[in-house]
């Protein structure tokens, strides 16, 4: 009988030893990218402080780091994976999170609002809302970060 105990709680720590190795592995790459996409951005504008950071995939792969500069105001940097090119904006100038989400509200009366995040698409700063429609099918509604305009909807898949 000790034996197998013994043998289960070996099993048990190899198993969880393999599933924090297996964690670790799959966010070696996006810590890579946003290691690298700081040092990019702090080429153009100094970062102080990184808040969060997130890879869009949208026409193009967009790195997105937000945080704070040197003056303590929120920034968003958009850095699209091809180009390269660092696209900087102060939070206040553009819509929020919440405001973009009143955006989908005003037009769409959707079940469940599962996330939004920022993107970009063709040098299009944005907002994307992931969300559930009351027939439980998923949709897309993208709206320009700095204008609040809708831009596209991806419906009923």
């Amino acid at each position: 009988m000790k034996k197998w105990i013994i043998f289960i709680v070996i099993f048990i720590v190899v198993i969880f030893g393999l599933l924090i190795k297996v964690y670790f592995t799959s966010v070696d790459p996006v810590k890579a990218a946003e290691k690298k996409a700081v040092a990019l951005a702090n080429k153009e504008i100094s970062i102080k402080e990184v808040e969060d950071f997130h890879i869009y995939n949208g026409i193009e792969t967009v790195n997105v780091i937000e945080g704070k500069n040197n003056k303590g105001e929120k920034i968003i940097v958009w850095i699209p994976e091809k180009s390269k090119k660092v696209y900087v904006k102060k939070a206040k100038d553009g819509l929020s999170k919440e405001e973009a989400i009143q955006k989908l509200l005003q037009e769409k009366s959707p079940k469940k609002v599962i996330s939004v995040r920022l993107g970009m698409e063709k040098n299009i700063p944005l907002w994307e809302i992931y969300y559930r429609s009351n027939n439980n099918l998923i949709n897309y509604y993208y709206v320009h970060f700095d204008t609040g305009e809708w831009l596209k909807k991806i419906e009923n898949l």
